[in-house]
């Protein structure tokens, strides 16, 4: 599970207690490219230096396996992905025609655009977008290098697969989305399947799922495993032969236990081997670096089954971590006192491991648009039995906060209602903001638990949403609670208001600035803001607790009460961890539908223009350091960090050395 970062305000802060590592490096460009409706920036590796030569060639390897597994990112999001990208590479390496005027211009941006989504539907909103230039003049290059001249029907087909993953409220959304996880069955063949190999009642049942496509075979549902040896094994070797590379060099023996584990669930495919790792690779607390490789998240799969891959290598930041540690430490009295049905919470909280990292090497679903928080395993009897890693990404936030410095508009001054407001915010809100990340990703998704005999796909479609909400407002209503300032966690109990007003002005408004006019709001993240903020707007209206101002034309949403706001999300937070402990389907979906879908299109229009007034760009993305081996000799003595500027650049790079399928 994972927080995406939400419209960035670029506002500095200094605190009391805490302070944030003041890692900006002088001289350095953070921000180096702009296209479309996207940034791409770079981020920088504090405490790379301070690694030990071991540290450093552990990561190294962790890295390159994360590197090899880019290519089952674009094939899992639509089957046309790797031929179109071969396609695009040939023509930005070897056309030779006219590289200047309008449509060349056009179909740049258009190869970066499908470089940054690994694909051809928008990495957040998930619909299919199309190239500004002509198809005639996009034949004319595909012919020109000798490419397929077919893949332009794949470009600019307006009919099928128009959205990576469909939520269309009619029709089958298996067979309308785009994504590369079903083939030739419907939404109740799947279902069928899976309801018939289930275990009822299994205390530690498997991710059914996870890692296979499932397809018809002579008639009959059959899974197609994610394998060495099976779909994606080009791929999946490469991986593999890193992993053990990184194995023989790991800091401890638990990392080496973990990293074998992985290896052989790859050569087998099997998910008991799966959860056998997730439990070895929980206990790892001491290593500095760590990592993430495999099939992960369910966001992308209509069906909430399907993970897409990913990975991530990170260093833990020692200082910064001492914040995450308070709250893991005392997890116990956050769980005992959250605002829910004494059923649904955990009698006994264990294992919850929380740290502060700086990111290392971006990969497959995180990479270049990155969370900023991450908290695993996924498998709930898992957590509850032996715990979770939850972590916030400090460089990765640092780096959206030094490329917004970089501009010389911003998103506060142009929403928040008066200077009050703003000076709150300026005062208080990226820590305010970090906390809320930590308590949402260290003990929100660790929280709570399912009735016996409930299954953890109950919610189905809407289990993304609702999960991030739970987890979300786990970390809004604690962060207003006096125990954080005892803690010395916030400074005073003035600050989780800058939280609390971002929040509802992004729930409610501003972050409707990335949905196209006309379309529904369908990326989970943004529908658990959209639910939240609606849900309280609504819920409060009576106390006038969040009222909407107009002021020369102007929309604000401005907090009244904050103190019966925070009652509002204790009421929701109660709601939603039921809905999910009982598996009432019917509930979750009515909160989804009823409260996180529609974007009001006055309001819609209203926050489009004034953002785009602003010229900023509403998304972001990363370039990866590169670390590059040193060697004297012939033998490697060290590994140095580079940071390239070129994101088309690095795009080309990794089609060249990374390219498996």
């Amino acid at each position: 599970m994972r927080t995406k970062i939400a419209l960035c305000l670029g506002a500095a802060l200094t605190m009391i207690s805490c302070t944030v590592k003041n890692d900006k490096v002088e001289g350095f460009r953070y921000l180096v490219d702009e296209f479309a409706d996207l940034k791409v920036m770079r981020y920088t590796i504090p405490g790379w230096e301070n690694l030990s030569l071991q540290q450093k060639e552990y990561a190294y390897h962790l890295a390159e396996a994360a590197k090899w597994g880019r290519d089952i990112l674009w094939d899992q999001n639509s089957a046309g992905n790797i031929a179109l990208r071969h396609a695009l590479e040939n023509i930005l390496e070897n056309y030779k025609g006219e590289r200047e005027g309008a449509d060349w211009d056009a179909f740049v941006v258009y190869a970066k655009r499908v470089f940054f989504s690994n694909g051809v539907h928008h990495h957040y909103a998930e619909d299919k977008f199309f190239p500004e230039c002509g198809r005639p003049y996009f034949e004319g290059l595909l012919e020109a290098v000798g490419a397929d001249k077919c893949i332009a029907e794949y470009v600019y087909d307006t009919t099928t697969g128009q959205q990576r993953r469909s939520n269309a409220q009619k029709g089958d959304i298996v067979k309308l989305s785009a994504v590369n996880f079903y083939d030739g069955v419907t939404r109740e063949e799947v279902e069928n399947y899976y309801k018939s190999i289930e275990v009822e009642g299994d205390p530690h049942p498997i991710a059914y799922g996870l890692n296979t496509k499932v397809v018809k075979q002579d008639g009959k549902i059959v899974e197609l495993p994610w394998k060495k040896g099976g779909i994606y094994d080009g791929a999946i070797s490469h991986i593999c032969e890193e992993l053990s590379k990184a194995a023989e060099v790991a800091e401890n023996d638990i990392q080496k236990n973990a990293l074998k584990l992985l290896v052989k669930y790859y050569e087998t495919g099997d998910l008991h081997v799966w959860d056998e790792f997730n439990i070895e690779w929980v206990k790892d607390t001491l290593g500095t670096v760590d990592f993430i490789n495999g099939f992960i998240e369910d966001y992308n799969d209509p069906l909430g089954r399907k993970g897409s891959w990913e990975g991530y290598v990170n260093i833990k930041d020692a200082e910064a971590s001492r914040r995450t540690e308070i709250l893991s430490k005392n997890a116990q009295w956050f769980e005992s006192n959250s605002p829910v049905d004494p059923r649904f919470r955990k009698e006994k909280v264990k294992g919850i491991s929380a740290k502060v990292i700086n990111a290392v090497c971006l990969a497959g679903d995180s990479y270049p648009s990155t969370p900023i928080g991450i908290n695993l395993p996924n498998a709930d009897w898992i957590r509850k039995e032996h715990g979770s890693k939850s972590v916030t990404i400090a460089n990765i936030t640092h780096a959206y906060d030094y490329a917004a410095q970089e501009s010389p508009k911003n998103m506060l001054d142009e929403f928040a209602w008066d200077d009050a407001e703003k000076a709150l915010v300026r005062k208080y809100g990226q820590w305010a903001d970090e906390v809320h990340t930590d308590l949402h990703e260290c003990l929100g998704h660790g929280s709570g638990q399912l009735l016996p005999g409930v299954s953890t796909t109950a919610m189905g479609e809407y289990a993304s949403a609702l999960e991030e909400a739970r987890a979300d407002l786990f970390g809004l209503y604690y962060t207003a609670d006096p125990k954080m300032v005892e803690l010395g966690i916030m400074p005073d109990m003035e600050a989780y208001k800058a939280e609390y007003s971002s929040y509802i002005r992004n729930g409610l408004f501003t972050q409707f600035t990335r949905v196209e006019l006309g379309r529904p709001n369908t990326e989970a993240h943004m529908q658990n803001r959209k639910l939240i903020a609606q849900w309280c707007y609504e819920k409060g209206a009576k106390d006038n607790v969040i009222e909407k101002k107009v002021r020369d034309g102007k929309t604000y949403f401005v907090v009244n009460d904050y103190e019966k706001l925070r009652d509002l999300f204790a009421e929701l937070l109660a709601e939603i961890q039921r809905i999910k402990s009982e598996g009432d389907y019917k509930a979750g979906k009515y909160l989804i539908e009823t409260y996180a879908v529609h974007i009001d299109p006055e309001l819609h229009k209203e926050v489009r223009a004034r953002y785009e007034a602003l010229n900023l760009k509403p998304y972001g993305g990363f370039i990866n350091p590169e670390i590059v081996p040193v060697k004297r000799a012939g033998k490697i003595v060290d590994y140095k960090v580079e940071y390239p500027d070129d994101f088309l650049g690095q795009q080309l790079e990794y089609g060249r050395k990374y390219r498996a399928l």
